[in-house]
């Protein structure tokens, strides 16, 4: 069986695939184009993020039996598409789960105690300590919308904290000991925190909007680690800006080009993203929550053994 690797990953990857008996060829430079010219002659190919699987790269992969794509989202995928030409569909959630729940703690973390404004005062030669007072987040309630590999690893982290954990998900009987399911209702009423662990799809894409915003009862703290697009950004200023969002930690942003290289698709830097670059209330990352030392070995391992279990 030959693959075709297009993104480069942990070097584990090519070395025990090679080891099973499979053929690997990489080709990380070549045009999509190019790559459409040669895929029919692979039953397999790797992935990050660096272009979209669309319907006319599928039809040209006349002998594909699997993508393998080296991350948590499938959003680049014609899933649908794939799977009617029989393409099974690999992904890697469980690789890089632990990192995104370290990374939302300490976003969440770093918010309620001013760390990103503090710093950057200290540098400047500015003590500030009563300005820079932080809260703790004993007691509080903390809402994840989302509560799959992602949402269940940050209710794990959360499990030191003298917090109540409510999640909502469009799946039933999804809570567990750590985090208990609710509607989105009864999640909107009570929640002094939420947290976005959901997939891009139809459902999330403009989720987080001001409608949404102001169905919840008290001001609260965002975070999304998940995907920019389901926030809504000019919502998120005018909510930062009321008041009703107190301070957002976002690892995503809705500017993001698909591969996630890079930011904005254009040269041009929307009002709304200056206004948070600007803002003591908001944290960002470009899209690492998950991108540790040890989850890039992880999500190269979880894709050799999916290989393996299926073929």
């Amino acid at each position: 069986m030959k693959i075709l690797h297009l993104d480069t990953n942990h070097p584990l990857l090519i070395n025990q695939l090679n080891n099973f008996g499979f053929i690997n060829d990489e080709d990380y430079d070549s045009s999509k184009h190019e790559i459409e010219s040669k895929i029919s002659t692979y039953d397999g190919i790797i992935i990050r993020s660096r272009f979209s699987i669309d319907k006319q790269f599928l039809d040209k992969a006349s002998n594909l039996k699997f993508i393998g794509r080296v991350g948590a989202g499938l959003e680049n995928i014609e899933c649908e598409y794939a799977l009617t030409k029989g393409v099974h569909l690999i992904s890697a959630p469980e690789g890089n789960r632990n990192a995104v729940g370290e990374h939302s703690l300490g976003m969440l973390l770093s918010l309620f105690n001013k760390l990103n404004k503090a710093d950057k005062e200290v540098r400047k030669g500015k003590w500030l300590r009563e300005d820079n007072r932080g809260i703790e987040l004993d007691g509080k309630t903390v809402g994840l919308i989302g509560y799959g590999n992602m949402g269940k690893a940050f209710a794990k982290k959360l499990r030191g904290f003298d917090v109540k954990v409510l999640c909502y998900d469009i799946k039933d009987n999804v809570g567990d000991g750590n985090c208990k399911q609710v509607s989105l209702q009864k999640l909107q009423e009570e929640v002094d925190v939420l947290s976005l662990h959901t997939p891009q799809t139809d459902l999330t894409i403009n989720m987080i909007n001001t409608e949404f915003i102001n169905q919840f009862k008290k001001n609260f703290w965002l975070i999304n680690t998940a995907r920019g697009k389901s926030v809504v950004t000019s919502d998120l200023v005018d909510s930062l800006k009321s008041g009703k969002i107190l301070g957002a930690g976002l690892d995503v942003l809705e500017y993001e080009k698909k591969s996630f290289e890079n930011l904005f698709t254009d040269s041009l830097m929307p009002d709304a993203f200056q206004y948070l670059i600007k803002s003591n209330q908001v944290i960002l990352s470009p899209h690492v929550a998950g991108w540790t030392i040890e989850s890039k070995e992880k999500l190269a391992q979880t894709i050799v053994n999916k290989i393996k279990e299926k073929f």
